[in-house]
């Protein structure tokens, strides 16, 4: 994290007791994908508490040799500019094909008119992108990393 960034986590940090500090196991700092708008536009829906899930292809994790985030994580959400938005803590990851993800899953995200068909188109385009971009493939049967995540900074 540059220097602004790490002043954002720290001013949350601060809030927690040691011990509360001592049980995160990562933080991160990052923003949601891969353009502008929707980078600019996942974190406000995500400091609004209308997105509070997202997911990522597996076979990205495995290529890059990353191991996958843990319950617990500190993300500190960015615009597409860098600067810090709010914080989200990680409250359940999971591994689903893509053919599987359900209707409550597409709400979560919050993107979109929130139901599943909007979630299944917006994600077949993304991912059939993002995959041929690293070289990787997509289909239904691919499996996703989704995570559940709560706003925990600012309150």
């Amino acid at each position: 994290m540059i220097p602004h960034q790490q002043a954002f986590m720290d001013a949350y940090l601060s809030t927690l007791s040691a011990a509360e500090r001592g049980a995160i196991p990562q933080t991160v700092a990052e923003h949601f994908c891969a353009d502008e708008a929707n980078a600019n536009e996942c974190a406000r829906l995500i400091a609004a508490g209308i997105k509070r899930a997202s997911c990522s292809l597996l076979a990205a994790y495995e290529q890059a040799n990353e191991p996958l985030p843990q319950v617990g994580r500190l993300c500190l959400v960015l615009n597409w500019a860098q600067q810090p938005v709010c914080i989200v803590r990680l409250t359940e990851v999971s591994i689903c094909p893509f053919e599987a993800v359900d209707a409550a899953f597409a709400a979560a995200e919050g993107e979109g008119d929130g139901t599943l068909g909007w979630w299944r188109d917006a994600h077949v385009t993304f991912f059939t992108a993002f995959a041929a971009d690293v070289g990787l493939s997509f289909n239904e049967q691919s499996e996703l990393v989704l995570e559940h995540f709560e706003k925990v900074y600012p309150l």
